[in-house]
Protein backbone atom coordinates (compact mmCIF):
# COMPACT_ATOMS: atom_id res chain seq x y z
CA UNK A 1 0.00 0.00 0.00
CA UNK A 2 1.35 3.49 -1.05
CA UNK A 3 2.34 6.12 1.63
CA UNK A 4 2.65 8.30 -0.28
CA UNK A 5 -0.47 8.39 -2.87
CA UNK A 6 0.48 8.78 -6.61
CA UNK A 7 -1.17 11.98 -8.54
CA UNK A 8 -3.55 11.76 -11.11
CA UNK A 9 -2.96 12.64 -14.51
CA UNK A 10 -6.04 14.22 -14.74
CA UNK A 11 -5.69 16.68 -11.28
CA UNK A 12 -2.17 17.57 -11.22
CA UNK A 13 -1.66 21.67 -12.55
CA UNK A 14 0.43 23.50 -12.81
CA UNK A 15 4.26 22.46 -13.31
CA UNK A 16 2.95 19.40 -11.44
CA UNK A 17 0.96 18.89 -14.83
CA UNK A 18 3.61 19.93 -17.37
CA UNK A 19 6.32 17.29 -15.86
CA UNK A 20 3.87 14.63 -15.75
CA UNK A 21 2.58 15.72 -19.32
CA UNK A 22 6.33 15.41 -20.27
CA UNK A 23 7.11 11.81 -18.51
CA UNK A 24 3.82 10.45 -20.29
CA UNK A 25 5.31 11.61 -23.88
CA UNK A 26 8.42 10.15 -23.55
CA UNK A 27 7.48 7.01 -21.58
CA UNK A 28 4.16 6.37 -23.38
CA UNK A 29 2.62 6.07 -20.07
CA UNK A 30 1.77 7.24 -16.99
CA UNK A 31 3.76 5.10 -14.50
CA UNK A 32 3.78 5.08 -10.89
CA UNK A 33 7.27 6.19 -9.78
CA UNK A 34 6.72 9.22 -11.63
CA UNK A 35 3.36 9.77 -10.54
CA UNK A 36 4.35 9.58 -6.86
CA UNK A 37 7.25 12.21 -7.45
CA UNK A 38 5.06 14.42 -8.44
CA UNK A 39 3.83 15.25 -4.90
CA UNK A 40 7.14 17.19 -5.37
CA UNK A 41 7.59 18.90 -8.89
CA UNK A 42 10.78 19.61 -7.52
CA UNK A 43 11.83 16.22 -6.92
CA UNK A 44 9.84 15.15 -9.82
CA UNK A 45 11.66 17.41 -12.21
CA UNK A 46 15.16 16.97 -10.47
CA UNK A 47 14.52 13.01 -11.00
CA UNK A 48 13.63 13.70 -14.68
CA UNK A 49 16.63 15.72 -15.27
CA UNK A 50 19.56 13.60 -14.02
CA UNK A 51 17.72 10.70 -15.69
CA UNK A 52 17.91 12.18 -18.75
CA UNK A 53 21.09 13.51 -18.55
CA UNK A 54 22.56 9.97 -17.80
CA UNK A 55 20.55 8.76 -21.20
CA UNK A 56 22.90 10.45 -22.28
CA UNK A 57 25.50 8.56 -21.13
CA UNK A 58 29.06 7.21 -22.58
CA UNK A 59 28.27 4.05 -21.30
CA UNK A 60 25.95 1.72 -23.50
CA UNK A 61 22.11 0.91 -22.61
CA UNK A 62 22.86 -2.80 -21.42
CA UNK A 63 25.44 -1.18 -19.09
CA UNK A 64 23.10 1.27 -17.59
CA UNK A 65 20.53 -1.02 -16.85
CA UNK A 66 22.72 -3.46 -15.61
CA UNK A 67 23.55 -0.92 -12.72
CA UNK A 68 19.99 -0.07 -12.17
CA UNK A 69 18.79 -4.09 -11.52
CA UNK A 70 22.16 -4.39 -9.32
CA UNK A 71 21.82 -1.17 -7.12
CA UNK A 72 18.12 -2.15 -7.42
CA UNK A 73 18.26 -5.58 -5.95
CA UNK A 74 21.06 -4.55 -3.37
CA UNK A 75 18.71 -1.99 -1.98
CA UNK A 76 16.12 -4.80 -1.90
CA UNK A 77 13.92 -2.04 -4.38
CA UNK A 78 11.24 -3.96 -5.76
CA UNK A 79 9.90 -1.43 -7.87
CA UNK A 80 13.16 -0.79 -9.19
CA UNK A 81 14.24 -4.54 -9.92
CA UNK A 82 11.43 -5.19 -11.67
CA UNK A 83 11.02 -1.97 -13.96
CA UNK A 84 15.19 -2.14 -14.72
CA UNK A 85 14.58 -5.65 -15.36
CA UNK A 86 11.56 -4.83 -18.00
CA UNK A 87 13.65 -2.32 -19.60
CA UNK A 88 16.88 -4.47 -19.51
CA UNK A 89 15.16 -7.18 -21.53
CA UNK A 90 14.18 -4.16 -23.55
CA UNK A 91 17.85 -3.53 -24.27
CA UNK A 92 18.66 -6.70 -25.12
CA UNK A 93 19.00 -8.90 -21.51
CA UNK A 94 17.64 -12.25 -21.64
CA UNK A 95 15.58 -13.78 -18.59
CA UNK A 96 19.00 -15.52 -17.26
CA UNK A 97 21.12 -12.60 -17.82
CA UNK A 98 18.85 -9.94 -15.63
CA UNK A 99 19.24 -12.43 -12.93
CA UNK A 100 23.02 -13.00 -13.19
CA UNK A 101 23.46 -9.11 -13.32
CA UNK A 102 21.06 -8.85 -10.56
CA UNK A 103 23.83 -10.92 -8.81
CA UNK A 104 26.99 -8.62 -10.05
CA UNK A 105 27.50 -11.13 -12.97
CA UNK A 106 28.18 -10.40 -16.81
CA UNK A 107 29.84 -11.95 -20.11
CA UNK A 108 30.00 -9.10 -21.51
CA UNK A 109 32.93 -7.41 -20.03
CA UNK A 110 32.40 -3.78 -19.87
CA UNK A 111 29.45 -4.18 -18.30
CA UNK A 112 31.36 -6.72 -15.60
CA UNK A 113 34.12 -4.04 -15.18
CA UNK A 114 30.69 -1.13 -14.65
CA UNK A 115 28.79 -3.76 -12.06
CA UNK A 116 32.23 -4.02 -10.50
CA UNK A 117 33.24 -0.38 -9.59
CA UNK A 118 29.07 0.20 -9.16
CA UNK A 119 29.10 -2.52 -6.22
CA UNK A 120 32.50 -1.06 -5.09
CA UNK A 121 30.99 2.58 -4.82
CA UNK A 122 28.06 0.80 -3.09
CA UNK A 123 29.96 -1.44 -0.61
CA UNK A 124 31.94 1.67 0.23
CA UNK A 125 29.83 4.68 0.32
CA UNK A 126 32.19 6.00 -2.65
CA UNK A 127 35.80 5.60 -0.87
CA UNK A 128 36.54 2.70 -3.27
CA UNK A 129 40.81 2.24 -2.43
CA UNK A 130 42.85 2.75 -4.94
CA UNK A 131 43.10 -0.82 -6.44
CA UNK A 132 39.37 -0.57 -7.17
CA UNK A 133 39.79 2.23 -9.24
CA UNK A 134 42.88 0.84 -11.50
CA UNK A 135 40.95 -1.98 -11.71
CA UNK A 136 38.03 0.03 -13.71
CA UNK A 137 40.74 2.11 -15.77
CA UNK A 138 42.89 -1.68 -16.30
CA UNK A 139 39.06 -2.92 -17.73
CA UNK A 140 38.87 -0.29 -19.68
CA UNK A 141 36.62 2.13 -18.47
CA UNK A 142 37.71 5.83 -19.17
CA UNK A 143 37.21 8.54 -16.94
CA UNK A 144 34.41 9.87 -18.04
CA UNK A 145 32.30 6.32 -17.86
CA UNK A 146 33.78 5.81 -14.06
CA UNK A 147 32.32 9.24 -13.87
CA UNK A 148 29.11 8.31 -15.10
CA UNK A 149 28.92 4.89 -12.83
CA UNK A 150 28.90 7.49 -10.08
CA UNK A 151 26.13 9.08 -11.42
CA UNK A 152 24.07 5.80 -12.19
CA UNK A 153 24.65 4.64 -8.78
CA UNK A 154 23.82 8.05 -6.76
CA UNK A 155 20.30 8.01 -8.99
CA UNK A 156 19.36 4.85 -8.57
CA UNK A 157 20.48 5.06 -4.80
CA UNK A 158 17.92 8.22 -4.79
CA UNK A 159 15.14 5.99 -6.68
CA UNK A 160 15.39 3.26 -4.41
CA UNK A 161 15.36 5.28 -0.89
CA UNK A 162 12.18 7.02 -2.75
CA UNK A 163 10.53 4.05 -3.55
CA UNK A 164 10.77 2.55 0.36
CA UNK A 165 9.48 5.38 1.59
CA UNK A 166 6.95 6.23 -0.53
CA UNK A 167 5.60 2.96 -0.78
CA UNK A 168 5.51 2.92 -4.61
CA UNK A 169 2.76 0.31 -6.34
CA UNK A 170 4.92 -1.85 -8.49
CA UNK A 171 3.12 -1.30 -11.83
CA UNK A 172 5.37 -3.44 -14.28
CA UNK A 173 5.61 -7.03 -13.91
CA UNK A 174 6.89 -8.07 -10.97
CA UNK A 175 10.41 -9.51 -10.14
CA UNK A 176 10.92 -11.44 -6.99
CA UNK A 177 14.37 -10.26 -5.42
CA UNK A 178 16.98 -12.58 -4.76
CA UNK A 179 17.10 -14.56 -1.48
CA UNK A 180 20.98 -13.13 -1.04
CA UNK A 181 22.83 -10.37 -2.47
CA UNK A 182 26.39 -10.76 -2.50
Amino acid sequence: MPRLQPIALESAQGKQRELLDAAKKKLGKHINIIATMANSPAVLEAYLGFSAALGHSKLPAKAREAVAMRIGEKNHCQYCVSAHTAIGKMVGFTEEETVKVRQGEAADPTVQAVLDLADAIAQTKGFISDDQFNAAKAAGLSDEEIAEVVGLVALNYFTNFFNHVAGTEVDFPEVELLEEVA
